[in-house]
């Protein structure tokens, strides 16, 4: 059976005269079987293994449009590669400074006060997503070199 994201990732590029190639399709089935957060690099990895033509521009097209279409959201961090959540309701994110790991966290944020300042400013706030950096516990508890 087909997934989410490859059926909208189908219908999407047949209404755009698109091409829904088989590189296209693995890489949205990928997604609709992921689990939480990945970078393009996992993404092209895991499909370069079942289709060894893929390009990593291919990849990085495919989750932009899967992003587009609600299906992966890209998780803001200050280095490293671009990273997508396949989960995509509002919440938000914990990322270790030292080895990059990054956690989902649950809390409450005034998420109409914070709209609300930005509109102070004259921003148009479309999205509301929190980013906590420091150190995860194994790299806190290491000892400094």
């Amino acid at each position: 059976m087909t997934g989410t994201a490859e059926a909208s990732l189908a219908l999407a590029l047949h209404l755009r005269g698109g091409r829904v190639t088989p590189q296209r399709r693995a890489i949205a089935r990928l997604i609709d079987e992921a689990q939480m957060h990945v970078t393009a690099e996992e993404i092209y990895s895991q499909v370069s293994e079942r289709l060894p033509g893929v390009s990593i521009p291919t990849v990085y097209a495919t989750l932009e449009l899967l992003e587009e279409l609600g299906h992966v959201a890209r998780v803001p961090t200050s280095s490293g590669p671009a990273l997508f959540d396949t989960r995509t309701d509002e919440h938000h994110h914990m990322i270790c400074r030292a080895c990059g790991h990054v956690a989902d966290l649950m809390a409450s944020v005034d998420r109409e006060r914070l709209v609300s300042a930005a509109g102070a400013h004259g921003f148009h706030a479309e999205q509301v997503q929190l980013v906590v950096q420091g150190l995860c516990d194994e790299c806190a508890a290491a000892p400094v070199s």
